[in-house]
Formats: C-alpha cells, sequence, structure tokens
C-alpha cells in the first residue's frame, strides 16, 4: 500500500473525493478542510494499493490538481487492517507488476542530471577497476561494479526512446559521455603518473588475467549478460525493488572496462584499449535494448490488465 497525500483547490474537493470513492483500490479516505497553506486548499489523504497508484494519479492530473495544487505519494512501512487487505484484492493484477509511470518518468529524469555525485561515484569506481586491472583482482572488478552509478542514465535512454522524449535521451547520453570521459581521464593521468614515479613497474598490462581478463575481451555472451542484467536493472526500478540492482552492477563490465581502458592507455597496450572500448558499447547497447524491451512489455501487459478489469468491473478511473 501507498500513502497519498493531494491538496486541492475547494471547488474541486466533493469531485476527488467521489473519484475516491468509486475506485476500489482506495482505502482511509480522510478530509481536512482548509488545512493546506502553501497552496492553499484542502487536503485530501488516502491509502492506494500500489496497482491503483498510476491510475489514480493520471486521474487527479486530468483534473488539473497538478496545477492548481499538488500531489505527493510515499510508501508504508507497516500497513495492518482488513480496509487495506480489501483494497489490494479489489485492484487489479498485483503490486509487485504494477509500474507507477508518473515515479519512473521522474526517477529517470532526475538520473539525465550531470552531478558532482555521479562524477565522483563514477571516477572512484574506474580507478578501482583500474587497480583490479593491473594487479588482476576480482575482487576489486566487483567493488567498481557495484561503486558505478550509470545503469540510471542507462534506464533513462530506454525510457525517452520508448516515449519519444528526445531530450531526455539526449542528456542521458550526455551524462554517460561525460562521465565516462572525465573518470577515464583521471585514472589515465593517475595511472601515467604512477608508471613515471615507478608506482607502477609494469610496461603493459599482463597477458595472462585469469581473473579480469573478461573487461576487455567482449564475446556473444558479453551482450548476453548485458541483456539480462538491462531487463533485471529496469525490472527492479519499476517494481520498487532496488535491492535487485546490486545484482545488475555486478553482472555488467561498463565501470571495468573503462577502468581497464584508462590503464592501457597510459601504458600504451594497443590491443586492450580496443577490446576494452568494444566491451564497453557492448554492455550499454546491450542495457539500453533490454530496458527498451522490457518497458514496452510492462506497458502492454498491464494496459491488458486494466481492460480485463474494466471489461469485468467497469471503469473505476478517478478521471470520472
Amino acid at each position: 500500500m501507498l500513502h497519498l497525500r493531494t491538496i486541492v483547490p475547494p471547488e474541486l474537493t466533493e469531485t476527488v473525493l467521489e473519484d475516491f470513492g468509486r475506485h476500489p483500490g482506495v482505502a482511509n479516505v480522510v478530509l481536512l478542510p482548509g488545512a493546506a497553506r502553501s497552496p492553499e486548499g484542502d487536503v485530501i489523504q488516502a491509502d492506494v494499493a500500489r496497482e491503483s497508484a498510476d491510475e489514480i494519479v493520471e486521474g487527479l492530473k486530468s483534473r488539473g490538481v497538478e496545477q492548481c495544487g499538488s500531489i505527493t505519494l510515499g510508501r508504508f512501512e507497516l500497513a495492518v487492517g482488513e480496509v487495506f487487505d480489501e483494497a489490494e484484492e479489489a485492484a487489479p493484477g498485483y503490486g509487485d507488476d504494477a509500474v507507477i509511470w508518473q515515479d519512473l518518468d521522474r526517477k529517470t529524469a532526475e538520473e539525465t542530471v550531470l552531478t558532482w555525485t555521479f562524477l565522483a561515484f563514477l571516477a572512484l569506481a574506474t580507478q578501482l577497476a583500474g587497480i583490479a586491472a593491473l594487479i588482476d583482482s576480482s575482487v576489486l572488478v566487483v567493488g567498481a561494479m557495484v561503486l558505478g552509478p550509470e545503469f540510471g542514465a542507462v534506464a533513462a535512454i530506454s525510457y525517452g526512446l520508448l516515449f519519444g522524449d528526445l531530450r531526455r535521451v539526449g542528456a542521458a547520453l550526455r551524462t554517460l559521455a561525460i562521465g565516462f570521459a572525465l573518470a577515464i581521464a583521471i585514472t589515465f593521468v593517475c595511472a601515467w603518473v604512477s608508471h613515471l614515479i615507478g608506482v607502477i613497474d609494469l610496461d603493459e598490462l599482463p597477458t595472462d588475467r585469469p581473473q579480469t581478463g573478461f573487461v576487455y575481451s567482449p564475446d556473444r555472451w558479453s551482450f548476453i549478460v548485458a541483456l539480462l542484467a538491462g531487463t533485471a536493472g529496469v525490472l527492479s526500478m519499476t517494481s520498487g525493488k532496488a535491492s535487485a540492482l546490486v545484482g545488475v552492477f555486478i553482472s555488467v563490465t561498463t565501470v571495468p572496462a573503462a577502468g581497464n581502458l584508462a590503464v592501457a592507455l597510459a601504458l600504451s597496450h594497443s590491443s586492450e584499449i580496443r577490446g576494452s572500448i568494444l566491451q564497453l558499447l557492448v554492455n550499454l547497447l546491450g542495457m539500453i535494448i533490454a530496458g527498451i524491451v522490457t518497458l514496452a512489455v510492462q506497458r502492454l501487459a498491464w494496459n491488458a490488465v486494466l481492460r480485463r478489469r474494466r471489461r469485468t468491473q467497469g471503469p473505476p478511473s478517478v478521471a470520472g
């Protein structure tokens, strides 16, 4: 269950209350007349089954609440009561399968912003990956994978391509391009200076790297893993199961390939430069394709659930 709070002008209050009353996925509706001061209006609170949330938010927006008031949606740590069970049973489908598209739209928009935090995490992860390449450490490769923040921007590209939002795609591509370029440049400089002063005593990267050689040797499995990881990543974002993203990060070799590329450039190891670039591109492309397909399938499947419910129960939309 999710908790919904909306501020509406008094002239819309009764309409919104009637809409909530008609929707089977809504419970515990509370009206606080005149409670809001900025913006001014009535506060209406309700508990909403996750599988009904997107439909309800869309309905409120169609009423104009977005322009003249506000809509907030949050998660419960605990919800006990028969009203919750009844609302979840009456709502269409299952909560884990439902996508709150408004929330996903906001998340992916935020991930296109190039922030210092994003750059810092990506640079640190890439340097870890560079060290992993030098000492052939699988532990450091995994650490670099987990630390890398790039999947959000990848998901934003998939979302933008699916819905024709080219501005979002461009912003996400810019974030990835600048982020990886800066992270690789920082790691290159660190490796080059370290080589000059003798911290790195190798003339080139080791040829025998059983633990980390895969990061610059892309093959068909690299693309398949990227597809699977991209699918799992989008599912974790849309279902709210953020813990699954850790598994996604450990599956793809974008950051390890970037770190290997930086060190290979510093040591002029041309064969690993080409392999690292290809590995990086293969992973990004695979995740983007998987993200588009996954979102498209989710949208089609959920629309089918809603159509089936409307045929059997009639339209409960809060838009009336």
